[in-house]
């Protein structure tokens, strides 16, 4: 066998983790062909296919799932050392990755984000906004975002963001054809835009209101994955929308949407930043931690 260099082993564990040719291509910085020509070179020096790959897409082997098992705790290891050289530096530097479902990047990490970079100018910020939970471990994210009730027994998290709740929405002029509900029962009958999950489920809109908890299954002929969709459908008269607070106070503040139900409304727990606790904290994401916590005081 051929010498395989440890810039090799990166390529390799670079497209193993995104499963994408492009996605790993745009990471290492070279062009997809470029990197295509690189991994057969690999494979070759190896005398082993690594990954099966056509056209649409790519496929860990066996043998090429056994070396990504193995190399993806080592190259951990090494973030962790030069990790370790960030103490000898004045302010931090380099890269955090977070992931966060994509109304918590809207309503909290963007606006947070932009005064952290502004405050460490050397630090860049990668956000996948991505409403399918992920582990972020594994998949090399340095935290997460999401409510507190999702978040694993076995990560540190901290609130990042404050109470939250929700608002139930729709355009005046819906309100012209349908008559306005005044409990969450009157939603039946009425056009609502529905949210499904990553998962497949639909989203219960859930109410409280004097100790009494509902959770409500709404009928509507527009259904999407996306929260902050399912209010511009309901900008557009689609129907009723259930969505966080901060995501209608512009349109709520301008008169193209009005509020019902806002006493089944109630202020709740918002989300949290966590991350691992088995792990040594990054520098960059400690400079994170801390930020968040100054603003809490």
């Amino acid at each position: 066998m051929k010498k395989v260099t440890n810039h090799d082993l990166a390529i390799v564990l670079t497209i193993a983790t995104h499963l994408n040719m492009s996605r790993a291509a745009v990471e290492l910085g070279v062009t997809p062909s470029a990197l295509s020509h690189a991994l057969r070179n690999i494979e070759e020096r190896l005398g082993l296919r690594l990954f099966n790959r056509t056209t649409r897409s790519i496929a860990l082997t066996d043998a090429g799932n056994r070396l990504f098992t193995r190399l993806k705790p080592a190259f951990r290891d090494i973030d962790d050392a030069l990790e370790d050289l960030n103490q000898f530096r004045d302010t931090p530097s380099g890269t955090l990755r977070i992931n966060a479902g994509r109304p918590a990047t809207q309503i909290v990490l963007l606006p947070l984000i932009s005064e952290f970079i502004a405050q460490y100018p050397q630090v860049d910020v990668e956000i996948d906004a991505n409403n399918t939970r992920v582990d972020v471990v594994s998949e090399g994210f340095d935290a997460g975002v999401r409510f507190g009730e999702t978040v694993d027994a076995d990560m540190v998290a901290i609130p990042i963001g404050g109470y939250m709740r929700s608002a139930v929405v729709a355009t005046p002029a819906f309100f012209t054809r349908y008559p306005v509900p005044l409990h969450p029962k009157d939603l039946l009958g009425i056009p609502c835009v529905r949210l499904r999950f990553s998962n497949g489920s639909l989203y219960r809109w859930e109410f409280e209101k004097e100790g009494v908890k509902l959770d409500n299954e709404v009928n509507g002929p527009i259904t999407l994955n996306d929260m902050g969709l399912t209010v511009e459908a309901a900008l557009y008269g689609g129907g009723i929308a259930y969505a966080f607070e901060k995501l209608v106070t512009a349109p709520l503040a301008d008169g193209r949407l009005v509020r019902v139900l806002e006493d089944w409304c109630p202020s709740y727990p918002g989300l949290y930043l966590y991350y691992p606790s088995r792990r040594q904290l990054p520098t960059v994401l400690k400079a994170f931690v801390d930020f968040i916590r100054e603003r809490r005081l």
